[in-house]
């Protein structure tokens, strides 16, 4: 049974490469990949630089690895004289997938403007927008079918086993305190990402174009104690027929003697991508730094095969401030 799995792994893959409306990529730390959710996302946290870094290793236990890899970075920085920030970054993206060494390169400048709706309370409206160019490509050695047994070739007709096209996104998000407290916060987005509906073929063919998708995304931060606070961070997508619902919770503990600059904060929790896989995530803060390590237990119709085993991720994060001009003291700035 398995090797037959491995079999059709690899059919789908070729179809998949070469006719079919791709779906994009996805991670299960979806929060630590913020601009992938949401272009307007950018900038909303408690620092002036962050830079964040993913990794993932997917189906080891039933075909070649699909590794995904994300690194984005963004700068905030304060603009007028009424409490308005813009934060610009950059998206880079590399996924390889499956035995014909299916590989996209993504590579997305942002920029994002957060308009202050209060003069006493953290309460943001934020516009952003991302776009940049995407190569995808194969390995057409790797390609076997019936033609290459009978006359040498794969028996395909296009030219370059790789094409390139630009793509776009926009999205809007609401972010405030809960309270009076800055540190209890929530925000709410949605996204529209391809909206140029760039065309997405090794053949040239108009037809096939990469399907927009939306993204609505949500989260709270709320204390339960000096020492504990809890974070609850959603996104549902729908992009063509597919669509995906994630959702899940972390409990962070604040170590230290001064809670309001703990040593260490240590955040365990779960999340669920809905009739796929159950992630169980631990994470580590000490500052600027954090590290999160995730892994999928998968639950769909592949477990059998699979034996629950998905992928692990891992991801890095940095977060700053500039020495100067910074937002550290600053009460009313984009943050969650």
């Amino acid at each position: 049974m398995k090797e037959k799995l491995k079999i059709l792994f690899v059919i789908c893959q070729l179809l998949f490469t070469l006719f079919a409306n791709s779906q994009d990529i996805h991670f299960s730390q979806f929060f630590q990949a913020p601009l992938l959710r949401n272009p307007s996302l950018a900038g909303i946290y408690t620092g002036d630089i962050r830079v964040q870094t993913v990794y993932r290793d997917q189906w080891n236990s039933v075909t070649n690895a699909y590794k995904t890899a994300s690194f984005d970075g963004e700068y905030k920085m304060p603009v007028g004289k009424l409490n308005d920030f813009v934060t610009v970054g950059m998206q880079l993206l590399y996924d390889r997938a499956g035995t014909i060494a299916w590989t996209s390169t993504y590579v997305y400048p942002a920029i994002n403007y957060h308009k202050s709706l209060s003069a006493e309370k953290n309460r943001y409206l934020s516009l952003g927008f991302m776009g940049g160019v995407v190569q995808r490509r194969i390995d057409r050695s790797k390609v076997t079918t019936n033609s290459t047994y009978d006359n040498g070739s794969d028996g395909e007709y296009f030219n370059d086993a790789s094409y390139l096209y630009a793509d776009g996104s926009v999205g809007v998000s609401y972010n405030s305190n809960l309270n009076d407290n800055p540190d209890n916060n929530y925000f709410l987005g949605v996204a529209y990402h391809h909206f140029n509906r760039p065309n997405e073929s090794f053949y040239r063919n108009a037809n096939i174009e990469l399907f927009p998708k939306w993204v609505f995304s949500g989260g709270i931060r709320f204390g339960v104690s000096d020492y504990g606070y809890i974070t609850v961070q959603a996104d549902h997508s729908e992009q063509g027929t597919y669509k995906e619902t994630v959702a899940g919770a972390m409990y962070g503990l604040k170590i230290g003697e001064d809670h309001d600059h703990p040593d260490y904060t240590i955040h365990a929790g779960s999340f669920l991508r809905w009739n796929d896989a159950i992630i169980p995530a631990l994470k580590l803060d000490y500052n600027p730094f954090s590290v999160t390590i995730s892994y999928d237990v998968n639950i769909s119709k592949l477990k059998p095969s699979s034996y629950g085993r998905g992928g692990y991720e891992i991801s890095i994060s940095y977060i700053g401030f500039r020495e100067n001009n910074s937002s550290l003291d600053a009460v009313r700035c984009p943050r969650f």
